[in-house]
């Protein structure tokens, strides 16, 4: 299957369509399910997964083969669910609108946490840069080693490990 996936891709990157088609349609649901598992709201996930595919167009020529496949297509979409974590959290406030927290609803993943940890740790873990909180996920959540980690957020292996130790240290600190 990850052979096929890379075949395609080849035939993507010199502009072939229906191999696209293929491809879109081979790896377009799991990465839906995975998004949804990270973000509640279905126009955010659609809007993802339109952007990553866009993406994964337009650099499947450049896209050398070395690595997985999903991992890279990962890769794409969990920096465009950071990059919109990051303009959610920019985004100007109007006064006497309502914040973000009003008009959004929490992920499976934050609903299941706050019913299983405590309120601090919960404010801890809101705290963390979406960065170290991807890891986390990855990690902890997922239940992903280092190396599937690295390979799935498009990192390398150190940066995980280092993110991993800062997102431990930032809670401790918080917690104590």
């Amino acid at each position: 299957m990850e052979e096929d996936d890379r075949q395609l891709l080849r035939l993507v990157g010199k502009g072939d369509r229906q191999a696209f088609e293929v491809f879109y349609a081979r790896n377009a649901p799991w990465l839906a399910l995975r998004l949804r598992r990270r973000c509640r709201d279905a126009d955010l996930v659609s809007e993802l997964l339109q952007e990553t595919f866009l993406a994964a167009w337009r650099a499947a020529g450049s896209y050398r083969g070395d690595g997985e496949v999903i991992g890279w297509l990962w890769s794409i979409a969990s920096r465009r669910l950071i990059d919109a974590s990051r303009r959610a959290q920019v985004r100007p406030r109007i006064v006497d609108a309502p914040d973000d927290a009003q008009l959004t609803s929490p992920s499976a993943e934050e609903e299941a946490m706050a019913g299983a940890y405590d309120a601090r740790l919960e404010q801890a873990l809101a705290r963390l840069s979406p960065e170290l909180r991807a890891v986390l996920q990855a990690t902890v959540l997922d239940g992903l080693t280092i190396r599937e980690t690295a390979l799935v957020l498009g990192l390398p292996e150190g940066t995980v490990k280092t993110r991993a130790m800062r997102a431990r240290r930032e809670l401790r600190a918080a917690l104590s």
